[in-house]
């Protein structure tokens, strides 16, 4: 079968033809560097890796450019209330989110152009589309044209009117003003009293949002592209605006396959600060959530439908990476090793229909769920092996003639879950809490019997009641905490002078311990 994709475009399941034979162009767009990445990040750019991964699997040459966007409103807004500058803003929380990305094991872009660095390229095809009548400026700014654009709007289907409910409350009433139509958008912005500002023919002043990523995409990639990324958030209005743009200036196609993801919810409702329901991708880590559950968790739906982030759903993922983790565990204990580069001998006829259906699967729209139930089916039987060898000698332990046809089967799911889905982590899956350790705090009595009583909750389950017990460290003694792996809880301020609290069951809690 021949890899198939849902173009957002086309709005069709088509199959994928590179430009070039061999080698794909890819696009995807980056975060804005003002906070930490978020659940909705985790899940773009982990299935966006595996995009990438499976491609390079299937022997593409793949060049996977992703921005980072490090001019903006929400970066200046931050660096306000910091006291701080845009560029110091960008750089720590550029800084962040490659440690957030490291733990979830996505591989870094090729290229990682920056809006800052690329100044000259957005100048330029900004004045292109001035000089083909696709922009106009006006007292320092200048806007888009969108009725110059007839087919603008195909990538999300609205008319004009749906454009205008879209992007009501976008700009104030002087910036309307400007305009000739209500629904042209900022290509260059002037420079207010106080804002950073860079030169340009039009007086200083920064780039919209929208066509920094079209210059990005032209500099590093070219007029057209195989595939362009984004999170469905970012059909309406950037990537309309980013067609519009790039196609009014180079008169050439943008990209031939748009691929978006669908939007995170949590419990059912639209992830927002607002609503209260909004993590990032730290917090969940410190929590105690391993990366590779994360991983799993996200891959076990399709790339373009919503997912809901549950405490049950991610309990299963967590049970399900113990499993396939202690699969994938086997060969390290036994002294197996793949050969990377080398050509594998051939599959047995079951493995061999076993992998056909794998990339049948990921040739199916990247349907990684029905790719993981092939790579759980592949693990049973290691996973009994896992079990057998913790009862036993590992050193001293024999392979039976049936187990050591296991050894074809564990490299494999190797290749399978590690080069494709990343689900290869050099840290050793979650362990249960152990109740054999002890405390170490200088803390009270009170603030150490509601550590241990929430410590008990967590390992009964019991989420409601632990949180709740959070909530009452933090108002009534302000200590903060957080969770860590193998029942280790970090917590700081109020009357605790250490840090690292964990709990022995028959330790006495006293004034000090």
């Amino acid at each position: 079968m021949t890899l198939r994709l849902t173009n957002t475009l086309t709005r069709r399941l088509e199959p994928f033809v590179p430009l070039n034979s061999g080698r794909v162009s890819i696009y995807c767009c980056g975060v804005t560097v003002y906070d930490l990445c978020h659940l909705g990040h985790a899940r773009s750019y982990i299935v966006w890796d595996v995009l990438r991964r499976y491609l390079q699997w299937s022997g593409y040459a793949v060049t996977y450019v992703q921005n980072f966007t490090d001019i903006d409103d929400k970066i200046l807004k931050r660096a306000a209330e910091e006291n701080s500058t845009m560029a110091a803003v960008s750089e720590r929380n550029i800084e962040e989110y490659w440690l957030d990305m490291d733990q979830l094991n996505i591989l870094k872009p090729d290229r990682t152009p920056r809006a800052t660095l690329c100044l000259d390229a957005i100048r330029t095809m900004i004045g292109e589309l001035e000089a083909r009548g696709a922009a106009y400026s006006t007292d320092g700014d200048v806007y888009f044209a969108v009725t110059g654009k007839s087919d603008y709007g195909k990538l999300s289907g609205r008319d004009l009117q749906q454009q205008q409910e879209g992007a009501s409350g976008r700009l104030n009433q002087e910036e309307e003003n400007r305009k000739r139509h209500p629904f042209d958008f900022a290509l260059w912005k002037g420079a207010k009293p106080g804002e950073p500002s860079f030169a340009s023919p039009w007086g200083p002043g920064r780039p919209g949002w929208h066509i920094e990523c079209s210059a990005m995409v032209r500099q590093e990639l070219g007029e057209t592209i195989d595939i362009h990324l984004g999170g469905a958030d970012l059909i309406f209005p950037h990537h309309d605006n980013e067609i519009a743009q790039s196609e009014s200036a180079t008169g050439q196609s943008l990209a031939r396959y748009w691929l978006h993801n669908g939007m995170v919810n949590v419990n059912g409702e639209k992830m927002s600060k607002s609503l209260g329901n909004f993590t990032t991708i730290r917090a969940l880590l410190a929590d105690g959530v391993s990366p590779m559950t994360l991983r799993l968790f996200v891959l076990q739906a399709h790339y373009r439908k919503p997912l809901d982030f549950t405490r049950a759903a991610l309990d299963a993922a967590a049970t399900g990476w113990q499993g396939l983790a202690a699969a994938l565990g086997v060969g390290e204990t036994l002294g197996w090793t793949v050969r990377a580069g080398l050509p594998q001998p051939a599959l047995s006829g079951e493995l061999a229909a076993s992998r056909a259906r794998f990339v049948a699967a990921m040739d199916d729209d990247l349907n990684t769920a029905a790719a993981l139930a092939e790579l759980f089916d592949l693990a049973k039987p290691l996973r009994g092996l896992a079990g057998r060898l913790r009862t036993s000698d590992a050193s001293q332990y024999a392979l039976s003639q049936a187990e050591r046809h296991l050894e074809e089967r564990w490299k494999l799911l190797m290749e399978l879950a590690g080069e494709v889905l990343g689900l290869i982590t050099t840290t050793k899956p979650e362990q249960k809490p152990a109740l054999d350790v002890t405390i170490q705090s200088t803390g009270e009595k009170p603030v150490y019997e509601l550590l241990q009583q929430r410590y008990l909750a967590k390992t009964q389950k019991d989420y409601t009641k632990a949180d709740q017990l959070r909530d009452e460290l933090m108002n009534k003694y302000q200590v903060e905490i957080f969770d860590k792996k193998a029942g280790i809880t970090t917590a700081t301020g109020g009357v605790l002078q250490e840090i690292v609290v964990t709990f022995d069951p028959q330790a006495q809690p006293g004034a000090s311990a």
